[in-house]
C-alpha cells in the first residue's frame, strides 16, 4: 500500500534514511526531524507499507522541482518499491507545474543506475560531486 506520511511516521523514515547502504548521510543532523516536519508542511512524503510496516518513502520538492528522496529500506530491496514510489513523487512536481524534475545522487551506485533505467538522463556533476539528474514530466 502506499500513503502519505505523517509526523508520526518521522522516526521510521529516519531510521530507513539511515540504514542505507549507498548514499548514507554522513552527517545526521543535516536532516533532523525538524527538516521531515517542515517539509510536510510544504509537500507529501510518500510510503509503501505493508504487514510488516513501512519499507520505502519518496518525497519531491514543488519549491526547486526535484526529487528530495527515494529510499528504500535495505531489508526490503530488490522489491520494486522505489519504482512504485517514484511516479508519485513526480505525479507530485507535475500538479506544482514543473516541466522538467531533477535529482542528484553518488555516482557509480545502484541508485545511479536504476535513475538511469528509470529513463532520467545525467546532467552533469554538482558542485558537491554527485552525479546531477533530469527527466521530462
Amino acid at each position: 500500500m502506499i500513503r502519505t506520511a505523517t509526523d508520526t511516521d518521522i522516526p521510521t523514515l529516519m531510521c530507513i534514511r539511515s540504514a542505507v547502504q549507498e548514499n548514507r548521510l554522513s552527517d545526521p543532523s543535516r536532516v533532523p526531524a525538524s527538516a521531515y516536519q517542515e517539509f510536510l508542511a510544504v509537500s507529501r512524503i510518500w510510503l509503501f507499507e505493508d504487514a510488516g510496516g513501512i519499507h520505502g518513502f519518496a518525497a519531491a520538492d514543488p519549491r526547486d522541482g526535484s526529487i528530495w528522496a527515494l529510499f528504500t529500506d535495505p531489508a526490503a530491496e530488490g522489491r520494486g518499491i522505489g519504482k512504485a514510489l517514484l511516479p508519485y513523487a513526480l505525479n507530485d512536481l507535475r500538479a506544482a507545474g514543473w516541466r522538467t524534475a531533477s535529482l542528484s545522487t553518488g555516482p557509480g551506485t545502484r541508485a545511479d543506475e536504476f535513475y538511469r533505467r528509470q529513463g532520467w538522463t545525467p546532467d552533469g556533476m554538482t558542485d558537491g560531486g554527485e552525479q546531477g539528474f533530469t527527466k521530462a514530466l
